[in-house]
């Protein structure tokens, strides 16, 4: 049975931008809050441009470090559907991936 992957870009991209709002709000940079919470800088500036679907761990620990509660880093409009990219599927264990349209 083939597994199927979505990468909402829409979503990512409005959660990429509150995120990034709230740690400005803070005054860390991507630099500060890599290092407060043990992601590498590039982690967190893929996620704050989309780049990345990050786990839900990593969300739960940025916030704790950004001290907030979950819902202010949820606090926008989720899109109401995300045309941009189609599904992605892996096709066997071997985790090829092919993009359906």
């Amino acid at each position: 049975m083939e597994r199927k992957f979505i990468f909402d870009e829409a979503g990512l991209k409005a959660f990429a931008k509150r995120l990034k709002k709230v740690r400005k709000m803070k005054s860390l940079s991507q630099e500060e809050l890599a290092l407060r919470t043990e992601l590498t800088l590039s982690q967190i500036a893929r996620i704050e441009t989309a780049k990345i679907n990050t786990t839900l761990s990593t969300v739960f620990r940025i916030a704790r470090i950004l001290d907030i509660e979950l819902p202010e880093l949820f606090d926008f409009k989720l899109p109401a559907n995300d045309n941009s990219r189609g599904k992605y599927i892996i096709k066997d264990d071997n985790f090829n991936i092919a993009a359906e349209e």
